[in-house]
């Protein structure tokens, strides 16, 4: 699994804001459990090795656990391609804030004026939240059901 992420990570990298590690990540954890989540902490270190330390790296660390962990929570219930494409909008726009809260909250100096420092770094990115979330919903809608069904088999045969 964290192999997986790692490339398809960089096979989309030279894109701005489209990935697939998001539905990848999801796709595991609905199918595979909660060992998705191990997975989704080495993929978050292999990325240390190959980009190097910074900010990213914390926001990193929250959200790519968080994202396995709201997936298997929702594959105990109904999870069909409506619901997971719209937690992934959610998510998406979750991860803009948590990515903006540190390094806003790591850069910033003094929290008198903590918000209105979010608030400025978090529009300057908006272009590029946008594009994020609106490629996660299409990528979602077109493949997460179809990639799913294709790890369930995958599990079946191993067992």
């Amino acid at each position: 699994m964290t192999a997986c992420l790692t490339v398809v990570k960089q096979v989309l990298a030279f894109i701005p804001n489209v990935e697939g590690v998001s539905l990848l990540i999801a796709v595991f954890s609905a199918t595979f459990g909660y060992m998705s989540i191990i997975s989704s902490i080495l993929f978050v270190v292999i990325e240390c090795f190959i980009w190097g330390f910074n900010t990213w790296v914390i926001g990193y660390f929250i959200y790519w656990p968080l994202l396995s962990i709201v997936y298997c929570l929702l594959s105990k219930g109904k999870l069909n391609t409506l619901s997971a494409t719209i937690t992934i909008v959610v998510m998406t726009f979750l991860f803009g804030v948590i990515t903006s809260l540190v390094e806003v909250g790591l850069f910033s100096g003094s929290y008198d004026d903590f918000f209105t420092r979010f608030f400025i770094y978090y529009g300057r990115g908006i272009v590029f939240y946008i594009v994020h979330i609106v490629s996660n919903a299409i990528v979602f809608a077109l493949l997460f059901d179809r990639l799913r069904k294709f790890a369930i088999k995958l599990n079946i045969k191993r067992t």
